[in-house]
C-alpha cells in the first residue's frame, strides 16, 4: 500500500473546521513572510487585509478575562491615584485593541471617569470595540471611547500626550525586540504606566501527557519566533526594555486553564497550535495530524484539560528602574 504524506495544507483542511486558523494567545496563523495586524513598523500596507477575525477574539475573551492577573491592579491603582491632573479623568490608550476586550475587563475595575483611545489598523475590529465598550467605571463614573485607525509605527510620545495609561492584550509576543523597545521608549516619554497582558510564555500542559505534545510545543515556539518576532521571549525582552527606560516592572502569570466548559476554545486553540507547529516543521505532519485527531476527540468527550501559560507585565515609570 502506498504511503500518503500529510502536508501542512492537508492538515489545515483536515483539522481546521473553525472560521479562522489560530495560534495560542495571539490570533490567526499568518502565511510565511506575513506579519501581525498590529505593528511598530513604518512600511505597513494600509490596504493589507485584517489578520484577526472577531470570532476568534470573541471566543477567547472569557478565558482572557479569567486569566489576567488581578495582582497588578492594586499597584496600578495606587500609581494612577497619584498622577498629576487626575481630577480631569484618566486617558487610556489601548494598543491593538481588537474587539475591545481589554477595555471591557479593565475599565470597570478602575475608579473615576475614563476616556479610552482605541488603536487598531482594522476598522472592522474598531467598530466592534467601540460598540461593545464599557460604559461605566468601578465607581459608576462615565467611560467614553474614541477609535483611531493607525499603524503603531506612528506611535510617538506626542501621540500619547495626556495619556494616563497604556494597555495592550496579546501584543508583545507578535512584536520584535526593536518594536518593543520603541513601545517602552514611547511610554517612558509620555510618563505613563503600561499594563501589557496575555503574552505567550511558551509552555503548555495537556492531560493526559503525551510525548508528542513536547515536540509540537517546541515547533510551535519556533514558529512564534519566525521573522524576528519575540514569541515566548517577549515578556523577558519587554521587562528589560522598560527597565532600561527607567520603569519598575512587575510580571505575573496569567494562564488559560481550559476544561470541558471551554471545549470550543480548546478545540480551536488545538487546531492552531498544531497547525503552526506543522507549518514550522512539515516533517511532523503525519504524526501531528493523528495526534490532533486524538486530542480533539478527547476534547469533544470532555476528557481534555489544557493550561496555556501567559504572562502579564506592569511597567510603572519613574526615575529608577528595576524588575521584581
Amino acid at each position: 500500500m502506498r504511503k500518503t504524506t500529510v502536508t501542512p495544507a492537508d492538515l489545515a483542511r483536515r483539522a481546521h473546521s473553525g472560521p479562522v486558523d489560530v495560534i495560542a494567545g495571539a490570533g490567526p496563523v499568518t502565511r510565511p513572510g506575513e506579519r501581525p495586524t498590529v505593528r511598530l513598523r513604518d512600511d505597513a500596507d494600509e490596504q493589507e487585509p485584517p489578520r484577526y477575525a472577531p470570532e476568534w477574539l470573541q471566543l477567547r475573551e472569557p478565558a482572557d478575562a479569567a486569566a489576567r492577573s488581578t495582582e497588578l491592579l492594586d499597584p496600578l491603582r495606587a500609581r494612577l491615584a497619584d498622577r498629576p491632573g487626575r481630577d480631569g479623568g484618566l486617558a487610556v490608550h489601548d494598543l491593538g485593541c481588537g474587539t475591545g476586550s481589554m477595555g471591557r475587563w479593565l475599565a470597570p475595575r478602575l475608579d473615576g471617569p475614563q476616556h479610552w483611545v482605541l488603536h487598531d489598523r482594522d476598522p472592522y475590529l474598531l467598530h466592534f470595540a467601540a460598540v461593545g465598550a464599557a460604559k461605566a467605571a468601578a465607581d459608576g463614573s462615565r467611560v467614553t471611547v474614541e477609535t483611531r485607525r493607525a499603524d503603531l509605527a506612528r506611535l510617538t510620545p506626542d501621540a500619547l500626550v495626556g495619556a494616563g495609561l497604556v494597555t495592550a492584550s496579546a501584543l508583545l509576543d507578535v512584536l520584535t525586540a526593536g518594536e518593543v523597545d520603541t513601545l517602552a521608549a514611547v511610554c517612558a516619554g509620555a510618563g505613563c504606566p503600561a499594563l501589557l497582558t496575555l503574552s505567550v510564555a511558551g509552555r503548555v500542559e495537556l492531560t493526559a501527557e503525551d510525548p508528542m505534545d513536547a515536540e509540537i510545543a517546541a515547533a510551535f515556539n519556533d514558529h512564534q519566533r519566525r521573522d524576528g518576532l519575540l514569541g515566548p521571549d517577549a515578556v523577558t525582552v519587554a521587562a528589560e526594555a522598560f527597565t532600561r527606560h527607567g520603569a519598575t516592572v512587575t510580571v505575573r502569570p496569567s494562564a488559560w486553564r481550559l476544561g470541558p466548559d471551554e471545549a470550543a476554545l480548546t478545540a480551536q486553540w488545538l487546531r492552531g497550535w498544531v497547525g503552526a507547529a506543522v507549518e514550522q516543521r512539515p516533517e511532523i505532519a503525519d504524526r501531528a495530524a493523528a495526534h490532533l485527531d486524538a486530542r480533539l476527540a478527547a476534547c469533544a468527550a470532555g476528557e481534555l484539560r489544557v493550561t496555556v501559560h501567559h504572562d502579564d507585565l506592569l511597567a510603572l515609570p519613574g526615575p529608577t528602574g528595576g524588575t521584581r
